[in-house]
């Protein structure tokens, strides 16, 4: 790609003066009118060309809009240990909210996390994070074993927990996620405590919340993947 960027490059100037000799030596020159003036239109144009030739062969991505800034937070990993936005400067994170006994598509979810920290594995500036909805249950040793059964990298993938109000406060009016407790008459389960978003989300070097991506649908892992590294090179 970069030595066909090169050759357009370098062929533009020389294309340019080739077309500025045919026209000054073949071309009648009409009555009244100055060469110039016939061939400013057709060089424009030809700039035009090329530029948009470059842009297309380089096949950037239109920039993600900022959605909102994330504010502090302090909550628990699996390790026990504290982490908070600090932590997280310069990097770009993957978001999504879980509970560790979910019936539902906790599981699949965190699935597609586990392939998406396999697809990262070269990117140590991108951290995935994985909220539970459910801080009673989920201590940080039964979050500890949840990710063990997803091979999850406690360096690489935090399992957060910690007080409630906490936990919603970011999930919902940070990341803006969805997390509601499940009215007792319609649950399936002694487990069915949740409706939660299956989305996960992107937030950048900034802490800022820039995309959002329905985890569950096909080729969802792939686009998260895409939009991190487009989020690191920013």
């Amino acid at each position: 790609m970069d030595r066909v960027l090169l050759r357009i490059r370098l062929l533009a100037p020389s294309f340019t003066a080739g077309v500025i000799k045919s026209r000054l030596s073949t071309s009648p020159t009409t009555e009244g009118k100055s060469p110039l003036r016939i061939l400013v239109p057709g060089l424009i144009a030809m700039g035009a060309l090329v530029l948009a030739l470059v842009f297309l062969l380089q096949g950037r991505a239109a920039p993600l809009p900022v959605i909102s800034q994330v504010t502090s937070f302090s909550l628990t990993n699996q390790v026990g240990k504290i982490v908070s936005l600090k932590d997280l400067q310069g990097k770009v994170w993957v978001a999504n909210i879980i509970f560790t006994h979910c019936p539902g598509p906790c599981r699949e979810m965190s699935k597609r996390m586990e392939r998406l920290q396999s697809e990262l594995a070269r990117q140590p500036l991108v951290q995935l994070v994985s909220l539970t909805a459910d801080p009673v249950v989920d201590t940080p040793e039964v979050l500890h074993r949840y990710g063990l059964s997803y091979r999850a990298d406690p360096a690489r993938w935090w399992f957060l927990t910690g007080p409630k109000a906490d936990l919603i406060r970011l999930a919902v009016d940070e990341l803006k996620l969805t997390v509601v407790d499940k009215e007792e008459r319609l649950r399936q389960s002694v487990d069915d405590l949740f409706i939660h978003s299956t989305i996960s989300v992107l937030v950048d070097k900034q802490g800022r919340l820039r995309a959002a991506v329905e985890a569950l649908e096909p080729g969802a892992t792939e686009k998260l993947r895409d939009l991190a590294l487009q989020l690191l090179a920013e």
